[in-house]
């Protein structure tokens, strides 16, 4: 008896066990059910490939008929000319759909690459999806736990990889040779040299602006004169080396994440180890020790544009000259307070580096992982500087500095 989906099921004596039909393959799929006394035997042949989708879904359709008869069920392979991976799905779904009614379902005959694919392919029973309930007010205390858990896994996670980092470098001094100097000048060049124009705009640029609400706000009490304490304490302590720092981290630091995430992507921080060599040494510790060079370099640049911007704007919207500004800043701010501002730049360069080349170590093989890490690696930047600005705030205060 035959079926119009190429199925045709003869009784046992009809072939002996293993035979296949005397006739040339078929193109299509096609399967022949063999009953035995503890069950059937589907011996499959043709093309089982997503070119014959209809026929392949009817004949698994009347294998899994057959199977519910009773007894063992085998599934021999061994006449199949093709089997690709729509192929292998059905089969694969077909055995569970029959071991899901209780019978005992095995290939046979399989090539090795025929069971590798259904391997690949195994089918895998997805979990219903539970019914959705409001969300209240404990499940935003426990999406809070939860957020400070992960983030406290963050932070040690940061601080072991800086333990690398450090022994790395300790390493490194202990065989100076092996630094490498042109890793360490061409990360320079990238950060500092090609950083210093955008850095410089906007931090002249917020210079202005702080200048100009400052004047606007401190003539209603007489006492625009007092923009320049303002303007001048301001950029020297806070204003300059945070504006650098978000600078560096959206520019350097989302660099270094991007940079890295792609060696991984494309087994290049394997091949390194492969080769004998020290990743953290290769590739952190130049971009480290560039970021701690250049950011207070930096960021005194950005103070020097802040306080031009300031000058410029008391001069227009003030009135007052370039001489005026420049001896009242003398007597408002101090080497101090200069000095305050680039003590944090070296700490902040630290985090920001130890963050991004964290990130892209852990970057998978996807575009979608490189890209997540990417903004992740610019958002905790930006976070941990300012966290860490904050944190300075409150310990210069506490010296009265």
């Amino acid at each position: 008896m035959s079926t119009e989906s190429g199925v045709r099921l003869v009784p046992e004596d009809a072939l002996p066990a293993g035979a296949l039909p005397e006739s040339t393959l078929p193109e299509s799929a096609s399967a022949t059910l063999v009953r035995f006394r503890d069950g059937v035997q589907a011996r499959l042949s043709g093309r089982w490939v997503a070119a014959h989708a209809p026929a392949v879904e009817a004949a698994a359709g009347q294998i899994a008929g057959a199977a519910r008869e009773g007894g063992r069920v085998q599934i021999d392979l061994s006449g199949l000319a093709r089997l690709d991976t729509l192929g292998a799905w059905v089969l694969e779904r077909t055995r569970a759909e029959i071991e899901a009614a209780g019978r005992a379902v095995d290939y046979a005959g399989a090539l090795p690459e025929h069971r590798i694919l259904l391997r690949e392919v195994a089918y895998r029973e997805t979990a219903p999806a539970g019914a959705r309930r409001r969300a209240g007010p404990l499940d935003a205390v426990a999406a809070l736990g939860a957020g400070v858990r992960r983030l406290g896994r963050e932070v040690v996670a940061w601080v072991g990889f800086l333990g690398e980092t450090v022994a790395a470098c300790l390493r490194v001094l202990a065989r100076p040779r092996s630094f490498r100097g042109a890793a360490l000048v061409n990360q320079m060049e990238q950060i500092a040299f090609r950083g210093a124009p955008i850095i410089m705009l906007i931090a002249f640029l917020v210079g202005c602006i702080v200048t100009q609400q400052g004047i606007i706000q401190l003539q209603r009490f007489g006492a625009q004169s007092y923009v320049v304490n303002m303007i001048g304490i301001l950029t020297l302590r806070e204003l300059g080396v945070l504006l650098t720092a978000i600078m560096v981290a959206g520019r350097s630091g989302s660099a270094f994440t991007a940079e890295i995430g792609s060696m991984r992507m494309r087994e290049e921080v394997d091949a390194l180890r492969v080769m004998g060599l020290d990743p953290i040494e290769i590739l952190i510790v130049p971009r480290i020790l560039a970021l701690m060079l250049a950011l207070p370099l930096l960021a005194f640049l950005a103070d020097l544009a802040a306080l031009a911007g300031g000058a410029l704007t008391s001069l227009l919207y003030g009135g007052m000259s370039i001489d005026a500004f420049l001896s009242r800043l003398q007597t408002a701010v101090s080497y101090r307070h200069a000095a305050i501002g680039l003590i944090k730049a070296p700490f902040m360069a630290l985090i920001i580096g130890v963050i991004a080349t964290s990130e892209g170590f852990a970057v998978e093989g996807s575009a979608e992982s490189l890209g997540r890490h990417v903004t992740a690696s610019v958002v905790k930047s930006i976070f941990m500087v300012i966290v860490l600005d904050g944190v300075f705030a409150i310990f210069f205060a506490a010296i009265d500095l």
